[in-house]
């Protein structure tokens, strides 16, 4: 396997996916040390210049911006339409030539199985090839352990299940996810669509289609499951790939899977105070940088609309009150049953204007779609511009904190 590891983060840019528009990641709270600057020689009232001066012409040092910032002001509107999509490319096919030449991309998420390490190396070589040079893709993939592992063969090692490793405990989890993390990082991959941090209703158990029924939950036990996320967390951090917390606010009480139904994806019993909430705020605490919506129905947050796209779920619950500020993507709005019945454009804007970020398609030939709605929808309304150069900003944030963009 060909060892591709990922460039030297800079220190600068350590915070900043964890960082709201308008805080500078590399803010350290220290201001300029307020010395003279006249070599040495005493003021005119006598003291010797070293001490506080009250000359009103005197301005704090400003920190340099980031390169996420310099980089946001020079892209154009499909270029930031573009940033906040993510396109799927199943095994075995390649990367459509128009998702980033045209379409500008954010990057891209391998799906199906890839059993080639090589395969791997020439669709990640592809996504860097097709983007612009200096606005490189994130790369993604689906890599649990278990039934969804989406590496396999000499692209990956086997890696137990979450079910699994939830009984062997915390150890196992961070063993196990070293691991991923290790595979992921040699492939040039920067983002891990794991862990799920579900937790599963014991009433339900096999019974929870999403995660019960392919062993994809640590536990049934809020505090049990979030030492679990935290673990894996931590462990892909350590080698320098991004985690993202899923399906929140959690898909543990519901029957069907949300990729193949849109009946029984309803859950009457989540909402603010639950505390299946513990194990994605231990996620969080953790440094997850992700967080991946789900598309059930919690009418306790929000009568009849998709987690996805409800406010109540993603501003109020999620950034305000668990305090995420890092990036938050959906789950598959390109060929999940669930919103099958949603307008494509809608599919692209309702989360943005819910205070998420990234929509992620497995269709690819919706990739023009989408960008089209979010390219309009900026052009509408000033609020709405503002609102896409927010998030926008938070997925070059990500890209620069792992390495992927540099300051000029």
């Amino acid at each position: 396997m060909r060892r591709r590891h990922l460039l030297a983060l800079a220190p600068t840019a350590a915070l900043a996916a964890c960082t709201t528009p308008g805080e500078d990641p590399a803010t350290d709270g220290n201001g300029d040390s307020g010395g003279s600057s006249d070599g040495g020689t005493g003021s005119a009232d006598g003291s010797d210049g070293g001490g506080p001066t009250d000359d009103p012409t005197t301005e704090p040092t400003e920190d340099p911006p980031t390169a996420a910032e310099l980089l946001l002001e020079e892209l154009e509107p499909r270029e930031l339409a573009g940033q906040l999509v993510l396109v799927g490319i199943p095994a075995g096919t390649e990367i459509p030539r128009e998702v980033l030449a045209e379409h500008h991309a954010g990057g891209i998420f391998l799906l199906q199985v890839w059993e080639s390490a090589d395969a791997v190396d020439a669709a990640v070589d592809a996504a860097q090839e097709g983007s612009r040079p200096d606005l490189p893709p994130l790369i993604a993939v689906d890599q649990e352990g278990g039934q969804v592992r989406m590496l396999r063969g000499d692209a990956a090692r086997n890696t137990p299940s979450a079910e699994s490793l939830g009984k062997d405990g915390t150890d196992a989890v961070a063993e196990a996810y070293t691991s991923i993390g290790e595979d992921l990082a040699a492939l040039g991959i920067h983002v891990a669509f794991s862990p799920v941090a579900d937790v599963v209703d014991p009433a339900l158990g096999d019974g929870n289609g999403p995660v019960g029924t392919l062993d994809r939950g640590f536990g049934t036990e809020p505090e049990q499951v979030g030492e679990c996320v935290a673990a894996a967390v931590e462990a892909l951090d350590a080698q320098g790939v991004a985690a993202t917390l899923k399906h929140f606010p959690g898909l543990g009480r519901v029957r069907e899977n949300t990729d193949f139904s849109a009946e029984g994806i309803e859950d009457t019993v989540t909402g603010p105070d639950d505390p299946f909430l513990g194990s994605f705020s231990a996620g969080i605490d953790a440094g997850a940088q992700l967080v991946m919506m789900s598309s059930a129905i919690y009418p306790q947050l929000e009568e009849g609309v998709p987690a996805m796209f409800s406010r109540a779920a993603i501003q109020d619950l999620l950034r305000d009150q668990l305090g995420f500020t890092g990036l938050v993507i959906t789950d598959d709005i390109g060929a999940a049953q669930a919103v099958a019945d949603v307008p494509v454009a809608e599919r692209a804007t309702r989360p943005l204007a819910a205070g998420g970020d990234v929509v992620i398609t497995a269709d690819a030939s919706l990739t023009g779609q989408l960008v089209d709605a979010l390219e309009a929808w900026a052009a509408e309304d000033p609020a709405n511009l503002a609102r896409v150069k927010e998030s926008v900003l938070r997925v070059l944030a990500l890209k620069e904190q792992l390495g992927l963009l540099t300051a000029e």
